[in-house]
């Protein structure tokens, strides 16, 4: 008896064994092998600075986007890797369960099927870049076979590079948050411009920091004393897939651009050329609209399937059964899920039924397109001839050029939607006139061109305020159905005021309203120090603190007492107010924040240098240093996270900043900075952290964007040329 026992024992253990080596081994053997792109011979220089930034040059266009890839991965490939696991539904494979929502994302929006209906469609030179560019990735790959996380991710080509177009530009005006509010069942809220609850489908490497902000500004010359002067500020993660990526491209065939791109892409989204320059901020009009179907089942012989009604019809509900390949510690676990799909778009199942949604820019990929030609236009007519076009599903334009012009353009891919039903709620279904096939005209949406103010901003706020009283277009004028979000920051407040008082809005002047660590007592800020003034508190902790914040001088610069304590509290209310959701209650904030100071730092006062911390490490290059700002101040700090220690290492906020100037005949000059370095994920590379001490010091570094600044800056230089 104890023979078979054990017999049995060993066979269980063995069976044990085979299914963990299986669910170890699985997922890349069984995963769709990648197809490279043609072979093509493409040669780039990478020249690099004292800050690492890549310089790169090549004959042709194509030459250059194969140096982005080479330059790029050998900074951060580890990101690059992520990208493109994302563009095949295997992130879940590498991230785990956070992986596995974007996955899920993936197959619902067909983003496979919408890349082959139309990467054909694309221009032949946009498809050439990108073959080019994916080339640059599965070389390396090739040559680092130590750093690939996962099996048989490479090759890549062109088709996995647009994916990640189509997959992360819907992300950028809520649409995951719609996505994830539909799965969880969660009631739908129907305010235009709401960026619902920004988990559970985030951004890869973006957690809640989804859209959380970003200042622009531009200044027409007769307003600066002379220059044309276009600000940066994008605020992003400050890490992942979504993190900027700082570069300077020149070829042979006209494409000269300074600026910066995400981990994916073989162009810059944000910038300058010589002649104009651009950057962006998240709008969030009501793109995307919610359809619940009448759903039903036929049977068919054997075969069941689902129909839903429309027009008085019956039609079979696409349904296509994928694999989540979800890693849980050293195995990947298979996890069935079902994406369905209408004539109407991504269906949703949940515990209250079916609903399909219908979102800007949905079955496209055309602003892969549009990215390069803006990177190569030359002028404002031929700059606005390109977006107009609104390949560009969102975001916010400021514009400025050489000729003195500076524009606003909110660029947003709205539906052309009747008038009459509530396109704010829930829409039946089953009436295909509701199923909207074009977008409202590019000159029907609000825009601004050479304002009597000679100054534009944009602060993630209304376009209503952008120009100063006597330019700020009326909200008035624009039909409802647009959906143009009517919600403001701290930020745009704070900037309105700062820029209507300035005379003259020189380069210093626009430096002091960029790093400015200011707050409005408007909105939720007078909301919150209400709230808490009129609490009747008899515990002496926290009527300290009352008192302490009544005191405040509404300013984050990290020199008064109460910068910490309102820090915590202010990081609250505008989260809240962000989504328009109900705002916090003020006795539950107070005491939240009095205790996580007094546990961590034994006071209520202790210095904000001390608390908020730009982190960056381990390594040699690590980095510890001390940072101003608040979660909506022009100098943002917008998110972070908490370590053991009790500081809060910010992860979101002020990201890639440039000041991009033109002054008469003068050439184009500009400046820039970001957090941490142009090797992000290279800890024992110098230019891990080599930026950090500028940029909290509210410093910039040059940008070296003509050539022989570029030799006589240079401490790196090599060629890099495709192995096929």
């Amino acid at each position: 008896m104890k023979k078979w026992l054990a017999r049995i024992g060993f066979t269980v253990l063995g069976l044990v064994l085979v299914v963990f080596v299986g669910l170890a081994v699985w997922e890349p053997l069984l995963a769709e092998e990648g197809t490279a792109p043609p072979p093509e011979t493409y040669t780039a220089e990478i020249v690099r600075d004292e800050f690492g930034v890549p310089h790169i040059y090549g004959k042709r266009d194509v030459d250059v986007a194969y140096g982005i890839a080479q330059a790029h991965s050998e900074d951060d490939f580890s990101t690059l890797q992520d990208v493109a696991a994302m563009t095949r539904g295997r992130y879940a494979a590498i991230a785990g369960q956070d992986g596995a929502t974007f996955d899920f994302a993936f197959h619902a929006l067909d983003v496979e099927g919408t890349v082959e209906r139309h990467y054909d469609e694309l221009a032949p030179d946009v498809r050439a870049i990108l073959d080019a560019y994916a080339t640059g990735l599965n070389d390396y790959a090739a040559d680092h076979p130590g750093e690939v996380k996962l099996d048989n991710l490479f090759p890549v080509d062109g088709r996995d590079i647009a994916a990640g177009f189509a997959l992360r530009q819907p992300f950028f005006f809520g649409l995951a948050g719609k996505l994830g509010a539909l799965v969880e069942g969660k009631d739908y809220l129907p305010d235009p411009g709401r960026p619902i609850d920004p988990s559970p489908l985030p951004v890869p490497g973006s957690e809640e920091e989804r859209n959380m902000g970003s200042n622009a500004f531009a200044i027409a010359p007769e307003k600066s004393g002379g220059e044309t002067l276009l600000v940066s500020n994008s605020h992003q993660p400050w890490r992942g897939g979504v993190a900027w990526y700082e570069l300077v491209v020149e070829s042979g065939e006209g494409w000269h651009f300074a600026g910066a791109t995400f981990p994916g892409s073989p162009y810059p989204f944000l910038g300058h050329n010589e002649n104009l320059g651009w950057t962006n901020t998240v709008n969030q009009p009501d793109m995307y609209d919610v359809y619940e179907l009448t759903v039903s089942k036929e049977v068919v012989g054997n075969d069941h399937k689902l129909v839903y009604e429309l027009d008085g019809e019956w039609r079979e509900l696409e349904s296509k059964d994928v694999t989540l390949p979800v890693r849980v510690g050293p195995i990947v676990l298979p996890i069935q899920r079902t994406v369905y799909r209408s004539v109407h778009g991504p269906v949703i199942k949940n515990d209250k039924g079916y609903f399909a949604i219908r979102y800007g820019g949905i079955d496209s990929i055309s602003q892969l397109d549009a990215y390069y030609r803006l990177n190569k236009a030359k002028t404002l007519a031929e700059w606005k001839g390109i977006l107009s076009k609104l390949q560009i599903p969102s975001t916010n334009f400021i514009y400025a050029d050489d000729q003195g012009n500076i524009a606003y353009y909110y660029n947003a891919a709205i539906p052309d939607r009747q008038v009459g039903p509530d396109w704010r709620g829930i829409l039946p279904g089953n009436d295909s006139a509701l199923i909207w096939t074009d977008y409202v005209g590019f000159e029907e949406l609000p825009q601004y061109e050479n304002p009597s103010s000679g100054w534009l901003f944009n602060a993630n706020n209304n376009p209503f305020s952008a120009a100063g009283s006597a330019d700020d277009l009326k909200a008035e004028d624009f039909p409802a159905e647009l959906g143009i979000e009517t919600k403001s920051t701290n930020r745009a407040r704070r900037a309105a005021r700062l820029m209507s008082e300035a005379n003259l809005i020189d380069r210093a002047n626009l430096e002091r309203i960029k790093y400015d660590t200011g707050w409005e007592r408007e909105g939720y800020v007078a909301a919150a120090l209400d709230g808490i003034a009129a609490l009747d508190l008899q515990e002496g902790r926290y009527r300290d603190a009352q008192a302490l914040l009544a005191d405040w001088d509404l300013n984050s610069d990290g020199v008064g007492r109460a910068d910490a304590l309102a820090l915590l509290i202010m990081r609250q209310y505008m989260g809240k107010d962000y989504n328009l959701e109900p705002l916090p209650d003020p006795r539950e904030e107070l005491v939240k924040a009095a205790d996580f100071l007094v546990e961590n730092y034994g006071r209520i006062d202790p210095p904000m240098s001390e608390v908020l911390r730009l982190r960056q490490g381990p390594g040699p290059y690590a980095v510890d240093l001390p940072l101003d700002g608040g979660s909506d101040t022009l100098r943002a700090s917008t998110l972070w996270d908490v370590d053991d220690d009790g500081r809060l290492s910010v992860k979101h906020g002020d990201s890639f900043v440039m000041f991009t100037v033109w002054k008469g005949d003068e050439p184009v000059m500009s400046e820039s900075i970001q957090p941490f370095g142009a090797a992000t994920t290279r800890p024992d590379d110098p230019n891990f952290t080599s930026q950090a001490p500028l940029f909290v010091r509210h410093e910039l570094k040059p940008v070296f964007f003509w050539r022989p600044d570029v030799m006589e800056n240079a401490v790196g230089r090599k060629t890099v040329t495709s192995k096929r």
